[in-house]
């Protein structure tokens, strides 16, 4: 299992973080506490809103862990033990749930530009008329090591850095929190993002185990098989599975035939999908003497507006990095990863790949920012300790037992579905995410062993945007609307 497949930017470059765990200056739990109004869908919505800690406690009642949240329930509701609770969280690994809480589903959110371009320093919060609240409560959870969670004192943070270890310590204080809370009646649903759709799938089994089942998964970004975005020597699927992204971004910054850009997106990226799987997947197991008499390269520049000298030097296979590299290297830019639609300069025109990624540099700093403010002066948290918002702290990160095998998640959530047929699922992808590729999300979906019946089971979305395709103010709108038709839908 390679480590490179990590899908919240090169996290493993990031300089460790400083050893902070003196003072721990966080009160017990709970933290903060306050009722507030915001506006949602053009209607007042009261809620509380809690900052806590959760401890994860060994069998001898030491404290293994304590694993930060944020939630936040509606007041004045008929029966709350009856109101659906979604818990959320983001991927990486490393990542705080900072991404969807004030990207898309809380009740405030980052304030962003319609166009891709990046966030004038150093942003700002303001309401979001289009959060999920009005539909579900929401329960924002930071994994072990990131935001505010710690492993306890004298424990070793490593044996939470893992895929299973991971998925354990979620599954904890989900029950964890729903007792405290008195919610075991209460609808469940899951929204994972990124990585945290490997961590929804993983769950959605892990929870049955413990007889929690859920009543729907929310998968963002979706990866749940590593096969079809790794790059490795050999791997021949994932070069068709990222080529109609490849053309949806090479569309959008003007660089293919006139006779393509006169197409709408859609059309554009719906013919490619049958090049790709049809033609390129088959010429992929040939020869390379095949695919020259079959002029695969000609094909290939006219889908993707790469040379073909760059395209013969690949050998035929374009990996996501290159990409990036070369769509616009004569204009001295590299687009981006979570977005192909951004783009920013680069250090130097003669290399392989890009230095960093345009469209994580372009929103990091506003989300952290904030986050940040955001903790402190509306929710009322007092801390010196770093928000950890990306981490290199939790690398190396452990796939065991999936080391020698890629990492598949999609048999647990077909498991869970199978084993719950009223389980409920929604899928939203982005058209220009160059991490997590449409694509591949939608080949895994195809691939996953659910009986016919339960097919219908599954909603999913593809948005002209990309990873965090809730960045963009009317993809939101959109995107929100179909998340609370779901969640109506899901645990009506």
């Amino acid at each position: 299992m390679i480590r490179s497949l990590l899908l919240l930017t090169a996290l493993s470059a990031l300089p460790a973080a400083a050893e902070e765990n003196k003072p721990k200056t966080l009160p017990p739990f709970p933290e903060a506490a306050a009722t507030n109004t915001v506006t949602i869908a053009g209607a007042p919505l009261t809620y509380v809103s809690t900052a806590g800690r959760m401890p994860l406690f060994k069998d001898d009642g030491a404290v293994r862990a304590e694993i930060f949240y944020i939630s936040y329930t509606r007041t004045n509701t008929v029966d709350t033990a009856r109101r659906p609770v979604t818990f959320c969280f983001n991927g990486g690994p490393g990542a705080s749930a900072v991404w969807l809480h004030l990207g898309v589903l809380g009740p405030y959110r980052v304030d962003l530009p319609a166009e891709p371009v990046p966030v004038v320093p150093p942003g700002r919060w303001v309401e979001n008329p289009h959060s999920l609240l009005d539909r579900t409560d929401l329960v924002f959870i930071d994994p072990v090591s990131t935001g505010y969670s710690r492993a306890g004192k004298d424990e070793d943070p490593k044996q939470f850095h893992g895929v299973q270890e991971d998925i354990d310590a979620v599954a904890e204080f989900i029950r964890m929190w729903i007792t405290r809370n008195g919610r075991w009646l209460s609808p469940k649903l899951l929204a994972g993002e990124s990585y945290g759709t490997i961590r929804a799938a993983g769950l959605a089994s892990r929870l049955q185990q413990q007889g929690i089942e859920l009543n729907g998964v929310m998968l963002i970004s979706t990866v749940l098989e590593f096969q079809t975005i790794d790059f490795s020597d050999g791997n021949e699927l994932v070069y068709p599975l990222f080529l109609p992204t490849y053309v949806a971004t090479a569309w959008h910054h003007g660089r293919l035939a006139p006779e393509l850009q006169a197409k709408p997106l859609w059309q554009v990226t719906q013919d490619a999908q049958i090049f790709a799987m049809n033609q390129y997947l088959r010429a992929l197991h040939a020869s390379e003497e095949h695919m020259f008499r079959q002029g695969l390269a000609t094909n290939l520049s006219h889908w993707t507006g790469l040379s073909t000298n760059v395209i013969i030097a690949s050998h035929h296979r374009i990996p996501q990095g290159r990409f990036m590299k070369e769509l616009l290297r004569e204009r001295g830019l590299v687009t981006g990863r979570f977005d192909g639609r951004y783009t920013g300069p680069d250090s130097e025109a003669a290399g392989d790949g890009p230095e960093h990624d345009p469209s994580l540099s372009a929103i990091r700093g506003a989300f952290t920012a904030a986050m940040n403010d955001y903790l402190r002066s509306k929710l009322g948290v007092r801390s010196d300790l770093t928000y950890e918002v990306l981490t290199g702290r939790v690398h190396p990160w452990s796939y065991k037992p999936f080391e020698n095998r890629y990492l598949n998640m999609s048999s647990s959530l077909a498991a869970a579905m199978r084993l719950n047929p009223a389980l409920k699922v929604y899928v939203a992808s982005g058209a220009y995410d160059l991490a997590t590729p449409y694509l591949a999300t939608n080949t895994t979906l195809e691939r996953m062993a659910v009986p016919p019946g339960l097919r219908a089971n599954i909603r999913n979305n593809l948005y002209p945007a990309g990873h965090m395709m809730y960045t963009q103010p009317e993809v939101l709108e959109k995107m929100s609307a179909d998340m609370r038709d779901f969640v109506d839908w899901a645990a009506p």
